[in-house]
């Protein structure tokens, strides 16, 4: 078979393009791979971060759990103490601990008790009262809990307290917490703020104390110190900052209690950044 010049040069620059596309794909297919490889590698090397899912808290009022001993007397104690139970397990461990801690201020214990061991004090406590004297009434305690604000991992637990000791009557006196659920952590107040701010919460807390110094009995203002120390407050946080809480009786004896409201501004400044951003 005969063929034309033409056709002999078609042919041999056809067979010349189909070997230098073979060559390219040869050449591609390990650079491909090699890729993949190094993507492989990058993605185990910087793993993508998943958002950590805390445990739906699933609010539920109940009475807690704890037992006070069986009592002869005509006047027993009376102590009633209403809590909540979550979903989450170490949330409610933390709740009860509060509450145990609560207990023993009353008769000025501090100690590492379970609630049930706090109760047990409590409740010695009073019969040692009731042993004193025939006529002397046993003690009074209701404790009442709630879950005050929530934000992301930041729980503020809130627990008031109505109480009847040695003739002394107690009505709506709150103690507040703050958990980090994700930590597995009690926070104060120095937890969470930057290094740099303490002299700032200090001066927002002088200038409160003496406006609300201005506003107190003589007595009051004759034993009440000249300076307030923010670190035996209870914080707290809503939906505009955060704030201090003094209980009554706490600054000084018959003085009524103190709260400090910081403005979003304040509270911005001197919390950590991550801190904010998760809890406003």
């Amino acid at each position: 078979m005969n063929l034309s010049k033409k056709t002999i040069i078609a042919l041999v620059v056809a067979a010349i393009a189909l070997i230098l596309a073979i060559c390219v794909f040869v050449w591609k297919k390990p650079q491909s791979s090699s890729s993949s490889q190094e993507n492989s590698a990058s993605t185990q090397d910087h793993p993508v971060e998943k958002a950590e899912v805390l445990p739906y808290l699933n609010l539920t009022e109940t009475k807690a759990n704890y037992a006070v001993p069986f009592c002869e007397k005509k006047n027993c104690i009376d102590v009633d103490i209403q809590t909540i139970k979550t979903q989450d397990a170490w949330l409610n461990s933390w709740i009860e601990k509060n509450q145990a801690k609560v207990i023993q201020a009353q008769i000025n214990l501090k100690k590492d008790l379970s609630l049930q061991q706090a109760i047990n004090a409590y409740v010695k406590k009073s019969d040692e009262w009731q042993d004193k004297y025939s006529k002397n009434r046993a003690y009074e305690l209701h404790i009442r809990t709630r879950i005050a604000s929530q934000r992301n991992q930041y729980v503020l637990l809130q627990l008031a307290l109505d109480s009847k000791q040695e003739e002394i009557t107690i009505k709506d006196r709150y103690y507040f917490f703050v958990a980090d659920r994700k930590l597995h952590k009690n926070l104060t107040l120095l937890d969470v703020l930057k290094k740099d701010q303490q002299p700032t919460v200090h001066q927002i807390v002088q200038t409160a104390y003496q406006d609300w110094l201005k506003k107190q009995t003589a007595d009051v203002k004759k034993q009440a110190p000249k300076t307030l120390y923010w670190g035996q407050a209870d914080w707290f946080f809503d939906g505009e900052g955060v704030g201090l809480h003094y209980q009554a009786n706490q600054i000084t004896k018959d003085a009524p209690q103190l709260d400090i409201y910081l403005t979003t501004e304040q509270t911005k400044k001197i919390l950590q950044p991550q801190v904010y951003e998760q809890m406003f």
